[in-house]
């Protein structure tokens, strides 16, 4: 099963170091890691992707909370999401040739973003690339907002009052499972 984690730690050295080693004190290989600054100030995303089964992902989330320096973890391998990855691709274009480049790019939903004189560079994105230069799969949540979000959007969303909604919407995500038993 492939598992997504997406986690916000501290804007810090030596933190990728500490989810790394974990990974490797666990014999589990990470498919594919991205990390960023985040909207949260001091905080990066850590979007980490990896093959596990269900019950390894639960202790790869649990470790991952106990280091240092990690404030949240979600594993979101099967909650609704945006995946993408990023290619950019850096081809010979002469002036004999240029504008067959330009229409490859436009059938391939691909964009131009840098000319020069004997070279273009292409940005495409999609849901697997095979091969070129990689930037690793970025995944948000689906019309899932944080209280931080909110806040930063502005909307005057009061953080306790979400936090309460958060809470109680994932009691119901939980309830059948236990009333089954």
């Amino acid at each position: 099963m492939q598992h997504t984690f997406v986690a916000y730690v501290e804007d810090l050295p030596g933190v990728l170091t500490r989810v790394a080693s974990l990974f490797r004190r666990l014999n589990i290989n990470i498919i594919s890691l991205t990390v960023g600054r985040s909207e949260r100030a001091g905080l990066s995303r850590l979007t980490l992707v990896c093959e596990a089964s269900a019950e390894a992902g639960n202790r790869i989330r649990a470790s991952l909370y106990k280091l240092e320096n990690v404030v949240d973890v979600d594993d979101i391998a099967g909650a609704p999401s945006v995946t993408r990855e990023l290619a950019l691709i850096k081809v010979s274009a002469t002036p004999r040739n240029r504008s067959q480049v330009f229409e490859l790019a436009e059938v391939f939903r691909a964009r131009i973003v840098d000319l020069a004189p004997e070279s273009l560079m292409i940005e495409m994105t999609g849901v697997e690339v095979l091969e070129i230069c990689r930037s690793g799969k970025m995944t948000m949540r689906r019309g899932h907002h944080t209280s931080r979000v909110l806040k930063a959007m502005d909307t005057g969303v009061d953080e306790p009052a979400e936090r309460a909604a958060e809470s109680a919407e994932e009691a119901e995500a939980v309830e059948p499972e236990q009333s089954g038993d």
